[in-house]
């Protein structure tokens, strides 16, 4: 009998646990309707090496994130590993969470990926981020993986 009191407050705390999580991630990701990387696919970027939208008929949500997918096989690989796809910092501007700590809106089609990760930037207006980011990216990256500490915790 203790031993199946300990198993339910487990898997209670466990489920609370995982609801607070994604409550939190989608109040702070950067998402249209739910939809993560405005529709864009996730393993796209890691496939392909470019930005491809994915389709609302290949969607999967991971922890309150809902991602959409350009093919089967790529839903699939994310499935299998969400954490090792999901952009950085909620999806929002890299080199705004690492200069100021602020969510900046994205370009989904500017990118970079560092160390099997998936960095996004703002690029509008005659203002690429990214090559603010390639010029300081060690240390934008150490204060940027800080700040998104502070916003998700």
């Amino acid at each position: 009998m203790k031993n199946i009191l300990v198993i339910l407050l487990l898997a209670f705390t466990t489920a609370t646990t995982f609801a607070q999580s994604a409550t939190k991630r989608a109040a702070e990701f950067n998402l249209e309707k739910k939809v993560g990387i405005q529709g864009y696919d996730p393993v796209g970027y890691f496939k392909l090496n470019k930005a491809v939208k994915g389709k609302a008929a290949l969607a999967t949500t991971y922890e309150g994130v809902t991602y959409y997918f350009s093919s089967p096989a790529n839903k699939d690989s994310f499935v299998k590993n969400p954490a090792g796809f999901e952009p950085q910092y909620g999806g929002w501007c890299a080199y705004a969470m690492g200069s100021s700590g602020e969510k900046v809106e994205i370009n989904p089609e500017t990118f970079k990926i560092v160390e099997g990760k998936l960095y996004l930037f703002y690029n509008a207006f005659f203002n690429n981020t990214l090559k603010s980011w390639n010029k300081e990216e060690a240390q934008l990256k150490v204060k940027a993986d800080s700040n998104w500490k502070k916003i998700i915790k």
